[in-house]
Formats: structure tokens, C-alpha cells, sequence
């Protein structure tokens, strides 16, 4: 049975932390940038998350994560499409990420690569931006129709 994907609540924040910093991705700025967080839940557990930052007609695509032993079933990509689907109707024209694991999946969904400096200068004003993703991370970009 697939994953119930679904608006977060306050009460999913901790098992979000607790996931993120299971995968070492950034959780320290949650409660000061409150990304708004879409979770896969099979059952009680949350076994996926995904947030978007908005910045005007951009947000920022952040804290994608699966658990180990979800990965490879396409819950990725649906927490992917689902977020795609929530920027469109909150007006978001691109999406901007930041990352160091997966360029493959965010490329096979149409994602391109460009230089930092490229992304919109809000999105650069972030934390994420800012201090969470290091140097190396790869960053990427989607026009949505």
C-alpha cells in the first residue's frame, strides 16, 4: 500500500526533525523559517517529507527525505509532485533547490542545473541558502507551467 502524502501538523514536527537529522540533511532552522512540510505517512509512522519556502512567485524546495527503507518505490518523486502541485496553486512560478544527494531523481523531473548566484536573490537570502547547505551542494531550478 502506497503512502498517505498530506499537509504536516505541529504534532509531525519531531518525527520530521528526527527524520531529517536521521538522513544528516538541516533541521536546525525549522521553527525559525517554518517551511511549509508535506509527509508521506504509511500507517502511524512518517516515512517521507518535503517542504517549500515561498518567496513571491519562488520557493524554495527543501528537506526531501525517505526513509530508508521506503526508497526506491517512487515516494520520492510523489512527495515531488505533490509539492510541484501545492507551489502551483500557491501562485509559484520556479522552484529553486539546494542539494548533494539527489541530482539524478530532481533531473529525471525536469530540474536544471544552475549556479547559485542564479537563484532568485530571496531565495539566496535564506538559511538554507545562507549557512545549512554547504558550497558543494548542487543547485537546481524548474519553471512551473
Amino acid at each position: 500500500m502506497s503512502p498517505l502524502i498530506r499537509s504536516a501538523s505541529e504534532g509531525d514536527v519531531e518525527a520530521i526533525r528526527a527524520l531529517l537529522e536521521q538522513e544528516r540533511l538541516p533541521a536546525s532552522d525549522l521553527g525559525a523559517s517554518r517551511p511549509q512540510f508535506l509527509v508521506a505517512c504509511a500507517a502511524a509512522d512518517i516515512v517521507g517529507a518535503g517542504a517549500l519556502e515561498q518567496y513571491g512567485e519562488t520557493a524554495l524546495l527543501r528537506s526531501l527525505v525517505v526513509a530508508p527503507s521506503w526508497r526506491g518505490r517512487g515516494l520520492g518523486h510523489s512527495l515531488v509532485k505533490s509539492l510541484e502541485r501545492q507551489a502551483r496553486l500557491a501562485g509559484v512560478r520556479e522552484l529553486v533547490l539546494l542539494t548533494q544527494t539527489a541530482q539524478a531523481l530532481f533531473a529525471r523531473l525536469d530540474y536544471r542545473v544552475i549556479a547559485r548566484g542564479e537563484a532568485p536573490a530571496a531565495v539566496q537570502t535564506s538559511s538554507e541558502f545562507r549557512t545549512l547547505c554547504p558550497a558543494s551542494a548542487v543547485c537546481m531550478a524548474k519553471a512551473l507551467r
